[in-house]
């Protein structure tokens, strides 16, 4: 029997998590090598998408992304060798979360990767997330790895990441709340779409941007065209924000808040903010997709995502009615995402302060998923995704329904921790 004091303590414990969610303050700091600021990583390290598998156990698209990874290091010269270094334990594979990292997709980060380094003004708590590759559907992240995606990934090494890094501290680092907030009144949800965080970004480093083309005009030029070109490249630092506020959120006595939805290509899993840092996994969620000309419901595949970071702190699919242009991207109408956003205050803690949909009167976003609430309604987190194909690449766009039995794992946990 729970009784009423548990459910009171419950819920004060809750109100704490999303008060230090929502009290975050994540700042773009710097741009450097993953190896450089990411704690733990080392030269013949891996992360990738998803609660962390042993190497064996990863498949389809996301498998073919750790073995680009190890290609792209040098750490192996063929899919066989890198396959067997992977299996002998030569190169390390671990999950992007346990390394303050999220990634999307398939998640693909090693050591001489660019990461955007974010971090909360107040407690200096850092959040990372490697760069969108280019607009190719061909990527990384998305279980390609050819010559075509190597010369993406080393453009955006040497090319874009060392000016926008230069550029973000001569301006003394960028406050990212500020642009999330505003780019919620113009359209974006801050998952699926990026258009005006990704302009009201480029506004924010143009002028440190000018003061370098004094040096070379020519990169400056290239920065800018590849940032404002590629409406997804705020995606990334709208993710390292959401991990920011997520963590912040995390280790609260007796919540029972969600600090992290995640996904790799063999299941779903979330993690608890009361719950210590134990996986609560199971099957993945149903998936509504709209596909790009040419291709058919059975090229769907799963290779891992991180990206629901941002529905963890009220953003994406919990801020569906701040964006309908969604509707010729990820299909539905309207209508339907306004149902389906209010469905989501049914099963979440609070309304956020800072992120607002306009066409709720300004009503904050539903955030801080409840488990107990999820199970409750029946009501389940839903996600917007983009759509990975079984030939590698992104091939549509949709919304991603939780699975259920993760919820029901965590319930169990708590109710064993809490009584």
């Amino acid at each position: 029997m729970v009784t009423a004091s548990a459910v009171t303590g419950r819920e004060t414990a809750n109100v704490e998590a999303v008060r230090r969610m929502t009290a975050a303050d994540p700042v773009l700091i710097d741009v450097r090598p993953a190896r450089d600021v990411v704690p733990g990583m080392t030269e013949r390290t891996v992360l990738t998408s998803g609660a962390p598998l042993p190497w064996q156990a990863y498949q389809g698209g996301q498998r073919d992304g750790i073995i680009g990874g190890v290609l792209y290091e040098g750490l192996a010269a063929t899919p066989a060798e890198a396959t067997a270094a992977l299996s002998s334990g030569q190169v390390t594979l671990d999950g992007c979360h346990g390394y303050g990292c999220v990634g999307s997709l398939a998640g693909i980060y090693t050591a001489s990767m660019p990461v955007f380094v974010v971090e909360d003004r107040d407690t200096g708590r850092r959040g990372f997330c490697n760069f969108f590759e280019g607009g190719s559907v061909k990527r990384l992240n998305y279980g390609c790895y050819d010559d075509e995606v190597r010369d993406n990934l080393r453009f955006v090494e040497r090319e874009i990441a060392p000016f926008v890094g230069e550029a973000v501290r001569r301006a003394g680092g960028i406050p990212l709340k500020p642009l999330m907030r505003r780019a919620l009144h113009m359209g974006d949800e801050l998952h699926s779409r990026n258009t005006a965080a990704t302009l009201l970004f480029g506004r924010e480093i143009y002028q440190p941007l000018l003061d370098l083309a004094r040096d070379d005009r020519d990169a400056a030029g290239r920065v800018i065209s590849f940032l404002t070109d590629n409406e997804y490249s705020f995606l990334r630092l709208s993710m390292a924000a959401a991990k920011v506020m997520a963590d912040a959120a995390h280790g609260v006595d007796g919540a029972s808040v969600v600090t992290a939805m995640t996904f790799s290509g063999a299941e779903f899993a979330i993690r608890v903010s009361g719950l210590g840092d134990a996986w609560f996994r199971g099957p993945h969620g149903r998936i509504q997709a709209r596909l790009f000309d040419g291709h058919t419901e059975d090229e769907i595949t799963f290779m891992g995502g991180e990206s629901p970071i941002t529905e963890t702190v009220g953003l994406g699919g919990f801020a569906q009615a701040a964006a309908f242009p969604l509707q010729s991207y990820q299909g539905g109408s309207a209508q339907l995402m306004v149902e389906r956003n209010l469905a989501m205050y049914q099963i979440t803690a609070a309304e956020n302060p800072d992120f607002r949909i306009p066409f709720f009167d300004y009503r904050g976003t539903p955030t801080g998923i409840d488990i107990f609430r999820v199970i409750e309604t029946g009501v389940l987190p839903l996600m917007d995704v983009g759509v990975p194909g079984t030939g590698g690449g992104q091939i549509g766009a949709g919304v991603l329904e939780a699975p259920i039995s993760c919820f029901t794992a965590a319930r169990e946990a708590y109710q064993a921790r809490y009584g």
